[in-house]
């Protein structure tokens, strides 16, 4: 699981840094300036990235076991700008988390 860990790890950033760039850079200068340049390559750019975040997100939920609910949550978290770093460190805590020890059998004298 290391290895799809990893793989969304590293796509989870990316795409974050990309919809930031749109939304901060791009977005401003489309519409303030009439100057859609960023908008046009970042966009695509943006899109492309966000179909494989969506298949390493599942790929990792799947392996993990998550309920559908976690899994859509951390699938969705690519589509809002800084959510897919808050994603990306919950989902690494969630993995990382020690296992709980099984409870001890009662002992009966």
């Amino acid at each position: 699981m290391g290895g799809a860990l990893t793989r969304y790890r590293a796509i989870a950033w990316i795409v974050g840094v990309v919809l930031i760039l749109l939304v901060v850079v791009g977005m401003p200068l489309k519409y303030a300036f009439d100057n859609p340049v960023v908008v046009e390559t970042i966009g695509p750019a943006h899109g492309f990235l966000y179909m494989i975040y969506l298949v390493a997100a599942f790929d990792l939920s799947r392996r993990a076991d998550w309920p559908l609910k976690r899994m859509l949550a951390v699938m969705l978290a690519g589509t809002v700008p800084f959510v897919s770093f808050y994603a990306e460190r919950r989902a690494t805590s969630w993995l990382n988390r020690p296992a709980e020890p099984a409870p001890e059998p009662a002992l009966r004298g």
